[in-house]
């Protein structure tokens, strides 16, 4: 039904729950259709208020109430009573409601008491009604009267009020839908009412005579909620009549008080007073008021209102202050013992002279005399006055204060200033422009672009201080030729010069050393890799190494201190408990710079893992962080938070885009599409068979076998969306049985004749070897790249794809979805799709990047109404927290409930 292009006029009734509104058409048409009874009633119609026979619709108020609300309306009384029953329910909320007997002996629930700003609004709210909405004439007038506005409204008020308290399954008064006859209660209801009317608020006023020994006084004043800006001292009350007060104000005020005592004890003494006019207090319950208690009371409706000329605007913060620098010293890290945090004191954001601090350090009382007014000194500031030595910092918790402008004392976050030299490094990290020029490296070949040329005085300027930091560009943007650069700088320098230690994966050693060669020549490279790896003779250069290299020979990686230590695809150490993230900890090192494209994977613990490696101590312990950043950034997303966390890690982490202005304005365009394919036959048969036993077994686990049970549900229909015969193990037959390969046959035919060239990842060797036997009998040359190749065996494989000898190049995405350079590539095939939407994009910047002349396509394969459906639906909202989510993956989905699993997991029509 749609009431809000109808007329509707509302009729009054005892009790006032038992009123209707009347919906009706006024040009004459018939009632509406809709919940309520047919009747025909005598309305004053237009165009001439003339009483005549209309007919309409009856409809209580109680149902009324939700169809106003949701009415959208055209007709002025629709709109008119639709706001009403707004200002019924807000009235309501507020808890303005009364018992009362009506005059037919029944129990009613009334609006009340309003304040004068309510009473206004509802005299405005009535003077706005239009003719149709009390279209019902006033019996035995002539000519024609209709009820009054003012008492029309509030007899619809009254009955929106007296239909809320109401429950179907009450059987008492007051309660029950159905009248009770409660005429005897009619004396309670007007006392009732009457204390309602009489109700007030409290306040309390502070008095301090002017006298260093002078003592304090808590005054009780009232406050008449419906007259604002009536106030009297609570004596007055007692001592005669106060106009706008009545009669009843007295208990009124005792109830207050007593309410504010369970607040705050010292207020008891008001009650046991004849007349509750005002308390002495002690010094003891003046700073109590000043250090919480006060903030109680206002939170209960209780203000406090502080002495004219006592001075509440001493505060405190602390300063850091850096003492002088040793003769030579340059790196941060390098400096002896800590740095003292100081107390400051200032009144109104002027700090105290050495003398009012003496003051302060010297009072006995919570009232000191200073500038010519009276000032509060809480106990905590005094104590600060008396011994200003907050805590001795060591070096990155001070840095961390210096950038954020805050630290931890004792449990309390203080605001912190900090002095001296480390102001002045806060201040050039802060600033990033600010970097001084670095001279062109000697033995460089490379041609820097601009933002090579920032990132190589950004991470100059940080390791020459003894920090680290973390260069999170997009992939494919050039971070090791700018590692080489920062390598050749610092050969200058003989404090910082010496080989540098690269660890990265496997299948970057052979990059990293074209790399090199190209842009270094003449620089000694050596691969600390396979069974001849040593050490021996090493003078300069560069060391390439692998992490699990690192893994089985920590110890010899350990024996030196390294002059700079890079660590590429920096994300594997995102588990700090983990053996690799131990082992790189334990390599010495004068600086430390780690490469990642996705500093933050899972969450912004992957970014303290980082930092923590680069910068020991930046972001406190892991604990600390979590505690500190974490919960507020990531789950309760306070944006306060979230710029605190940005300036304290922004001098150590440079991260561009390929997307931001003026990076990469060559790069061609990519674009991005998801290919949906149906299932064959044998595909759903294998699905729902798998998804029914699977779920039924999980229905009877909990804990640690539930998850396993997840996991393998999930990996079993990944398998089965990839192909048939990678879930069966099936070497054959391949075609025809799977709606992705069919549909990577025809891309292929489509992109092949026009001398395109196709990078196809999956994250299963399996199917990877599966596409290469079914590519091979089709007569179409692939390579296929995986984790398990020796590196010199990778190495050849890319050189073989970059020389044109096979079109297609099949990777398993965690052994080829980082580093490698392939833009002879135009088209990217995800062929099943990862659990982080950050790891696909690396694997895509494999084509995508630096050197890459054509319009790169990229292809997302995805089974329609499965599993993988629904999790690329979750993946396009998740890019938000630093473009990731969770890689745990099936981990993450094993917390869903049953329902919820199903729900994933059920192939599309079936549920």
């Amino acid at each position: 039904m749609t009431i809000g292009s109808h007329a509707v006029t509302f009729t009054p009734a005892d009790p006032p729950r038992a009123g209707t509104l009347l919906v009706w058409s006024p040009d004459g048409g018939p009632s509406p259709e809709g919940p309520g009874e047919p009747v025909e009633a005598t309305l004053a119609t237009p165009p001439h208020g003339r009483p005549a026979p209309v007919p309409a619709l009856r409809i209580p108020t109680r149902d009324a109430v939700p169809l106003l609300l949701a009415a959208a309306a055209t007709d002025p009384a629709a709109a008119f009573w639709a706001a009403a029953t707004r200002e019924a329910l807000h009235l309501a909320a507020r808890g303005l409601l009364l018992p009362a007997v009506t005059a037919a002996g029944h129990d009613a629930w009334r609006i009340g008491p309003l304040t004068a700003d309510d009473e206004a609004r509802h005299a405005r709210l009535a003077a706005a009604m239009p003719a149709t909405a009390r279209a019902t004439p006033v019996p035995g007038r002539t000519p024609t009267w209709l009820p009054d506005p003012a008492r029309l409204l509030r007899d619809f008020l009254d009955a929106v009020a007296d239909t809320l308290p109401r429950d179907d399954a009450a059987t008492d008064a007051w309660s029950a839908p159905t009248a009770a006859a409660v005429g005897r209660l009619r004396d309670w209801a007007a006392r009732v009412a009457a204390h309602a009317e009489a109700a007030v608020r409290l306040s309390l006023r502070l008095e301090h005579f002017d006298t260093p020994d002078g003592p304090w006084r808590l005054v009780a004043q009232v406050h008449r909620p419906a007259t604002p800006g009536l106030v009297a001292d609570a004596a007055a009350l007692w001592r005669a009549p106060v106009p706008g007060f009545p009669p009843e104000s007295r208990d009124a005020t005792l109830l207050a008080l007593r309410h504010a005592a369970r607040s705050w004890p010292p207020l008891a003494g008001l009650l046991e007073a004849a007349v509750p006019d005002a308390t002495a207090l002690t010094d003891a319950d003046v700073v109590d008021l000043a250090t919480g208690a006060a903030a109680r009371l206002a939170a209960d409706g209780v203000d406090v209102h502080w002495p004219a000329g006592l001075d509440r605007g001493l505060t405190t913060s602390a300063v850091l202050r850096a003492p002088a620098r040793r003769a030579g010293g340059s790196g941060l890290l390098a400096e002896p013992g800590g740095l003292a945090l100081h107390w400051r004191l200032s009144l109104h954001g002027t700090p105290l002279t050495p003398a009012e601090v003496a003051r302060l350090a010297d009072a006995h009382r919570p009232v000191v005399r200073l500038r010519e007014r009276w000032v509060l000194v809480p106990p905590d500031l005094a104590r600060r006055a008396r011994d200003p030595h907050a805590a001795t910092l060591t070096a990155m918790p001070a840095l961390r204060a210096a950038l954020t402008g805050a630290a931890d004392v004792d449990g309390e976050r203080v605001d912190v200033a900090t002095e001296g030299w480390l102001a002045d490094i806060a201040a050039r990290l802060a600033d990033g422009a600010t970097a001084p020029p670095v001279p062109r490296p000697a033995g460089l070949t490379a041609t820097l672009r601009d933002y090579q040329w920032q990132g190589l005085r950004w991470l100059a300027r940080l390791t020459a201080l003894g920090l680290g930091g973390c260069l999170a560009d997009d992939m494919g943007l050039g971070k090791t030729v700018t590692l080489i650069a920062l390598h050749l700088h610092r050969q200058a320098d003989p404090a910082t010069a010496g080989p540098t230690l690269v660890l990265c994966p496997a299948s970057l050693l052979g990059n990293w050393e074209r790399e090199i060669r190209r842009f270094a020549p003449g620089t000694d490279v050596r691969r600390f890799h396979g069974p001849d790896r040593h050490l021996d003779d090493l003078d300069g250069g560069f060391v390439l190494t692998t992490w699990a290299t690192l893994r089985r020979d920590a110890s010899r990686l350990a024996a030196r201190r390294w002059p700079l230590l890079v660590a590429d695809e920096a994300q594997h150490v995102k588990n700090p408990h983990s053996e690799t993230a131990a082992a790189l900890r334990a390599i010495p090192a004068a600086a430390r710079v780690a490469l990642t494209g996705t500093p933050v994977e899972n969450d912004l613990t992957d970014l303290w893992a980082i930092l923590d490696w680069t910068t020991p101590g930046l972001l406190g312990t892991l604990t600390e962080f979590r505690a500190r950043w974490v919960k507020p950034v990531q789950t309760d997303r306070d944006p306060d938070a979230g710029r605190d966390l940005a300036r304290l890690v922004g001098p150590f982490l440079l991260r561009r885009r390929k997307s931001d202005p003026g990076i990469a304005p060559e790069l061609p365009g990519k674009t991005e599409t998801d290919q949906p394919v149906a299932l064959t036959a044998e595909q759903a048969a294998l699905y729902q068979a798998c998804v029914a036993e699977l779920l039924e077994a999980i229905a009877d686990t909990e804990g640690f076998a539930r998850h396993g049970l997840v996991v393998r549900l999930l990996t079993a229909l990944k398998q089965i969306c990839n192909h048939p015969a990678q879930y069966l193990r099936q070497s054959a037959p391949l075609a025809g049985r799977s709606g992705k390969l069919d549909l990577l046959d025809e891309l292929l035919d489509t992109i092949l004749p026009g001398g395109g060239a196709v990078l196809v990842f999956t994250q299963y060797v399996a199917m990877a070897r599966l596409l290469h036997r079914h590519l091979t009998d089709r007569g179409v040359a692939a390579l296929l790249l995986h984790g398990g190749l020796p590196v010199a065996a990778r190495d050849d494989l890319v050189r073989r794809f970059d020389a044109g000898e096979a079109p297609v190049f099949l990777l398993s995405l965690r052994a080829a979805g980082t580093g490698l350079n392939l833009t002879r590539a135009d088209h990217v095939v995800h062929y099943d799709r990862w659990w982080n939407p950050a790891v696909e994009d690396q694997a895509t910047d494999r084509a995508y990047r630096i050197g890459q002349t054509r319009p790169v396509q990229v292809h997302r394969l995805i089974a329609e109404g499965t599993v993988e459906d629904r999790v690329a639906a979750l993946l396009a909202g998740k890019r938000e927290l630093a473009e990731a989510v969770l890689d745990a993956g099936p981990a993450a989905l094993a917390a869903l409930s049953d329902t919820e699993l199903a729900d994933l997991v059920t192939l599309g029509g079936d549920r």
